[in-house]
């Protein structure tokens, strides 16, 4: 049996692992055993906990406990703690999943003390060093044993970059000097096709619970430092709100990360901006309550990679609140548009999409079984 060692630690990372431990559970339990790692850099029971118990993620056997400081910091003191765990339990692997510090720092650990790393969400690229996770995915890359690629773009990425891709003609020899890549398609898209009928009752007690509009909204996300670390930045996001619920009728659903609460409650000109009537403000949302919320609304505007994809698997126009974005293809099907934090982009942006809503969402991400490719790879990967 192939013993591996699963490394999440952040909200996307809950809901990736989701899809290969329930694929694990049910097709492959007597070959994988599979022993899960919780890093703790989101530490937060709503950030966390909630999404392990919604998603029947099994329990973790160990949780490192780091919490929330700089890059630096974090990085090593994960790589510190899951080093003792890799040296007591000796596994066949590591998986790791997309472009957290959490992700670097298990690839680290993993790389230097040759055990193959096993990258789920690789050959994403933005293309910008300056974001923190553009260089934790180059690095995980490009020292992984085995690559998991969701889209034809990332292969053209690694390609490019000097992978062989054809996994006709891949090099024998040890892993990490010729590394395998596979094109598997979106486990998130596995993820929302397994959870998506039961969003209907999870949105009725949400809107009960938090007075939420049932219709006639924007559902909004944003963390990142580019738009929640400053005032002004964050204010041109506040000002195109008002315009939604002025000029476009859209009243807005807000779950607040807590960053962007603490920005909030350390402002009170944002806070006074904030109690407008139609901003709708809740604490962050579990998994299948986000689907819910994307499925009824008219729009989705977000920072984040993982609702973006979120919004096109349920059919819905995105406007990414961003000046680029790792997946290219959103924007290139026209499902998606660009606007940084940008006012005028923002309300241009919303205008178009509600004159003009998309209808063509193409099979971008695969079959909805990317979880089971992706376990039946690695096992005839690391059996050989």
């Amino acid at each position: 049996m192939i013993k591996i060692i699963t490394v999440v630690g952040a909200r996307p990372q809950f809901i990736k692992s989701a899809a290969i431990s329930r694929a694990i559970s049910s097709k492959f339990s007597h070959e994988i055993n599979e022993i899960i790692v919780h890093t703790g850099q989101h530490y937060d029971e709503n950030m966390s906990d909630v999404f392990f118990n919604e998603l029947k993620i099994p329990k973790e056997k160990y949780n490192l406990n780091v919490g929330s400081t700089n890059h630096a910091q974090q990085t090593a003191q994960i790589m510190m703690a899951l080093d003792k765990v890799v040296e007591s339990e000796k596994p066949d692997a590591i998986i790791l999943y997309g472009d957290t510090n959490s992700t670097l720092a298990a690839c680290l650990v993993g790389i230097k003390r040759f055990i193959p790393v096993i990258h789920i969400e690789a050959g994403v690229r933005s293309y910008n060093k300056t974001f923190p996770e553009e260089v934790n995915r180059l690095i995980c890359d490009h020292t992984s044993s085995i690559l998991f690629v969701p889209s034809v773009d990332g292969m053209t990425c690694l390609s490019r970059e000097g992978f062989e891709t054809d996994p006709e003609v891949q090099g024998d020899g040890l892993l990490v000097n010729a590394p395998k890549v596979f094109r598997c398609g979106d486990i998130m898209y596995d993820n929302t096709l397994y959870f998506k009928n039961k969003a209907d009752l999870y949105f009725q007690k949400l809107c009960s619970k938090l007075s939420l509009p049932g219709k006639d909204f924007f559902l909004v996300t944003a963390h990142r430092p580019s738009n929640v670390d400053t005032v002004n930045d964050f204010k041109e996001i506040v000002r195109f709100f008002h315009y939604s619920i002025d000029e476009l009728h859209k009243e807005i659903v807000f779950p607040i990360h807590p960053r962007t609460q603490n920005l909030i409650d350390h402002n009170p000109e944002l806070s006074e901006l904030m109690s407008k009537k139609g901003i709708h403000c809740t604490p962050p949302v579990s998994f299948i309550e986000m689907i819910a919320l994307e499925k009824y609304s008219d729009m989705v505007i977000t920072d984040s990679g993982g609702v973006q994809k979120e919004a096109f698997f349920m059919g819905k126009p995105c406007l990414i609140m961003l000046n680029e974005t790792p997946w290219v293809e959103l924007v290139e099907s026209k499902n998606a548009k660009l606007v940084g934090n940008n006012y005028n982009l923002l309300c241009q942006g919303a205008k178009e999409f509600l004159e003009n809503k998309p209808v063509d969402f193409p099979n971008l991400y695969g079959d909805g079984k990317s979880a089971e490719f992706i376990c039946e790879k690695i096992i005839q990967t690391l059996n050989i």
